[in-house]
């Protein structure tokens, strides 16, 4: 059981402030742009036209994938790749990824915010996205000097969808998803540790119904092929601590996606900590004041101090 809505409040802003967080994103950081790739994407050539941002800060219609640098103001080495959900139709940056990378900087973390491919937007195969995710960390690897970050302490933060491919990049790193194109394809893409909020984890059962799934998969998917791309399905030793949080009445993504992970993390001997929150629904980014879900950043800070993700 959590404590009332007020004590929570204040647990957390207690359990933020002694990590040394802020217990808010900031409003602004400076930041840059890399593109993941020297020229065409694998797969090409996708969407025509510009990127689309609709008012909430979704974007849709990325044909050059790109990483948003976000430089803390005393950085301490650590790095997160941080990627929002939407489903595989659209990256909900404005809620979710943003924020998050915004607020990571308190405690000095370098955050990398990607803004990947969507497979319905004409590429030559669906698994797209999940080629950004590993060349993404690699390319942060490969560049950790000039961000000012230690190559051995990048994790990655997903929400929802984009939880699945922070999961698919920490538990296969090494699949083979594309042809190398430079030197940052000979480094690991596996992450320090994993944090997936919300996550659409299992393609099967009863997580066959969500839109990551028909993006990925289509209507009629071959079972082995959704085992295949089950994030709990590929779990083994190598796999990076995981924290994991999600609402018991979460009506897109069942909270069997939490509940598997957290079973195979533990068969695995992989330390894990899981949060179900009694409610709180679906896609609450960093947690509207007042909810259960507004909890997590707190647990996570703590989470994290506990395992010197961000020492």
């Amino acid at each position: 059981m959590l404590p009332p809505l007020g004590r929570r409040r204040a647990l957390q802003s207690l359990l933020l402030a002694g990590a040394g967080w802020d217990t808010g994103a900031r409003a602004a950081a400076p930041q840059e742009r890399i593109d993941l790739w020297p020229g065409m994407p694998p797969d090409g050539p996708g969407p025509a036209g510009a990127q689309a941002v609709s008012a909430s800060g979704a974007i849709t219609r990325v044909a050059r994938p790109y990483i948003r640098v976000l430089r803390p103001d005393k950085p301490n080495g650590a790095a997160a790749l941080v990627v929002a959900g939407g489903g595989y139709v659209r990256i909900v940056a404005g809620k979710e990824s943003t924020p998050a990378a915004r607020w990571l900087l308190s405690p000095g973390v370098t955050a990398f915010e990607l803004v990947y491919r969507l497979p319905g937007e004409g590429w030559a195969q669906p698994l797209v996205p999940l080629q950004d995710g590993q060349r993404a960390v690699r390319l942060i690897r490969a560049r950790a000097a000039d961000f000012g970050v230690d190559p051995q302490r990048i994790g990655v933060l997903g929400f929802s969808a984009g939880a699945h491919l922070a999961g698919m990049t920490a538990v296969a790193p090494g699949a083979q998803r594309y042809a190398p194109v430079d030197a940052a394809d000979t480094l690991s893409a596996r992450p320090a540790w994993a944090a997936l909020l919300y996550p659409v984890l299992t393609l099967l059962p009863p997580g066959d119904h969500t839109r990551a799934h028909r993006a990925l998969l289509g209507a009629r998917a071959d079972p082995a092929r959704a085992a295949a791309l089950s994030v709990e399905r590929l779990v083994d030793a190598h796999t990076p601590p995981t924290f994991l949080a999600q609402a018991a009445d979460d009506p897109v993504a069942p909270i069997a996606n939490s509940l598997r992970m957290d079973e195979a993390l533990r068969a695995a001997k992989v330390p894990v900590e899981l949060h179900v929150f009694d409610h709180g629904g679906h896609g609450w980014g960093l947690g509207e004041p007042g909810t259960e879900p507004a909890a997590w950043p707190g647990l996570f800070a703590q989470w994290a101090a506990r395992g010197g993700c961000f020492a």
